[in-house]
Order: structure tokens, then sequence, then C-alpha cells
């Protein structure tokens, strides 16, 4: 089986891979900008998906997995919607040509829209996105895309994974660099420095660890399965539980001071997250992932708290998955 994972040099597709390769049965192709120098056993594909030939790059292959998403520079839309909107656009177009029969695509718990954070909701949920959000109107909008897709290739077998956010230590340098920049320290990732944690009822929100989220892939490419497929691991994460976790005290803070600060300090770029972020983890709903175990007999193997922790060493540290920087076109943790 030949699978080819588009966006292979981020967070999760280096879990995939890594995946993949544990399996030891598939040939697998790596579509990247910037592909590393060491192959790795992987057959890379240097490529943009913005503007070169990816039906070539397709052709013959088993399953498509298309992981490739911009989130910086987050001061140009222009050049994010290229990449998120476009590129899929791309992306799926190619798979038609190509006459591919799986196509794997990588949704975030962000393409849904506002819900509860009381309870779980499944798959049918509206993925109509947060509006305030260009990461969240960008996966509703290449949702409503594949969509029509699915309508227009019904011999395509399509799957759709929303993962929360996406944690691993390896990637710590990447998610640093996309969402706190240079101006928050890296002493900050380290849980005894950490005094003080945000507290607020909406503020509840999941988190997977990359290598769980990889075998999720591995498991729907290799499938018989369609549709949408929530992936998280418990327990739920807020306030409380942070401050717990990270010995801090939770401090109750409004909704408009949260966005105010990230507001601000992005228009100053003092730091690159802007404010919709804020909106859209306030937002989303809380997603129940028993379909995924159902169907495809995932399960996660680390908690959130162990997959967050991971994380802030690898930020500590500076780790990175030893791939060209993603800084621009990574898959997103989210």
């Amino acid at each position: 089986m030949r699978i080819v994972v588009v966006g292979a040099t981020g967070n999760v597709g280096t879990s995939l891979l890594a995946a993949l390769q544990r399996q030891g049965t598939h040939d697998v192709a790596g579509l990247a900008r910037r592909p590393p120098r060491d192959a790795g056993g992987i057959d890379w594909i240097r490529a943009d998906i913005r503007h070169d030939d990816l039906e070539a790059a397709f052709r013959g292959a088993d399953a498509v997995v298309h992981l490739a998403w911009a989130i910086q520079p987050s001061h140009d839309l222009a050049t994010l919607r290229s990449v998120n909107v476009d590129g899929s656009r791309r992306v799926f177009d190619a798979v038609a040509r190509a006459v591919v029969p799986s196509l794997v695509y990588a949704s975030s718990v962000g393409t849904y829209a506002a819900g509860p954070v009381n309870r779980r909701v499944d798959e049918s949920w509206p993925a109509t996105g947060i509006p305030t959000s260009f990461y969240s109107r960008h996966k509703a909008e290449v949702e409503a895309m594949l969509d029509v897709f699915e309508e227009e290739q019904p011999g395509v077998r399509v799957v759709r994974l929303r993962p929360g956010l996406i944690f691993k230590r390896q990637a710590g340098a990447e998610i640093a660099g996309l969402f706190l920049g240079r101006i928050v320290p890296r002493l900050l990732a380290n849980p005894k420095l950490i005094p003080l944690v945000p507290d607020h009822p909406r503020l509840r929100f999941q988190a997977v660890h990359s290598l769980d989220v990889g075998e999720a892939y591995r498991l729907a490419s290799e499938s018989d399965e369609r549709g949408a497929f929530n992936v998280a691991a418990d327990p739920v994460l807020d306030g409380p539980l942070l401050a717990r976790t990270l010995d801090a005290r939770a401090v109750r803070v409004p909704a408009a001071v949260m966005r105010g600060a990230a507001w601000a300090s992005w228009k100053l770029r003092l730091q690159p997250t802007p404010p919709g972020w804020v909106d859209m983890a306030l937002g989303v709903p809380l997603m129940d992932w028993s379909r995924a175990r159902e169907r495809l007999g995932w399960e996660p193997t680390r908690t959130s708290v162990e997959a967050l922790l991971d994380v802030m060493d690898g930020m500590r540290e500076g780790a990175t998955a030893g791939t060209p920087s993603t800084a621009g076109h990574g898959a997103a943790p989210v």
C-alpha cells in the first residue's frame, strides 16, 4: 500500500511517518516544501501545494493524507488563505485526477461552531467554525469544500480527523515559535516557574499527544471507514486542573481581558497569536471521541496532561523533530 503524506515534516506529519514505519508494510512518500536531508527510509517529494504539480506525486497512491496547513504569518491573511484554502483545493483536485481511492484530511476541533463545554458533542455538531478566527474559518471552509468533493467523487473514500490540541516534546520549538514568538522566554515552559494560570468557565479544552494522533491517521489510512472522527485524550484541561498540574494559582480572567491582551500584543507584534485564537478557545465544544474508538480501534496511550507536560519540556529544551522549519507551513497543533 502506497501512502503519500502531504505536509510530512510538521508536528503530526513526523508522528504519522513514525507510525507507518513501525508498521513496516507500506510504501511511504512524504511531500514537503523542504524535505529533510536524511531521507530516513521515506520517499521524499519536494513540492509546494500552492503551485507545484501534485497529480504526478499522487499517481499510484492508495491513500493521500493531507496535513499541510499554515498558521503563520498571522498578519498576512492572503498568504494563509493561499495555503490553507487554495492549497487544499489543489490537493483535492489532484487526488481526483490521479484517481487515488482514499483521502484522509486533517481537520480540527476548530472546524466546529460554538458549543457546550459541560458535555461532549459527536461529529454531527455543525462544522461551521468560529467566525472571528481565521484558523477556524479556513477549517470550516475546507470541510465545506470537502462536502462538495465527496458528492462529485463518490468513488473516493474520504476521512476527516478532528483532533484537539496536539502536543509532543519534539514539536516544542515549533509550537513555541508559532504561538509564543520570541518574547516569551523558554523558561516559562518550566512548570515550576508559572505562578498563575487563567481561569474562565468556558476555558475548557482537550489535548492529545502527537504520537497518538499519528496512530489515528495510520488507522484511518488503512481502514475502510469514511466520515469524520473526533480525536482527543482525557482529562479535559481547565484552569483548576492546570493550576494543580503546574503547582500554580488559577486566576479568574474575563474573556474581554484575555481577548484585549491578545489583540494588543499581537497588533504590536509582541507575540504572533491573534485574538481569534482566544475566541476559538472559548467557543468550540468538547468532543466525544468514542466513534474513533469503536470504528477505527483507536485509543490514546497518553493522557492530555502527559501530552501538555511533554511539549512544555520540549519548549524549554528547544526540541525539534530534526526536520526543516515549518513556521510557515506546518501542521498546526489544533
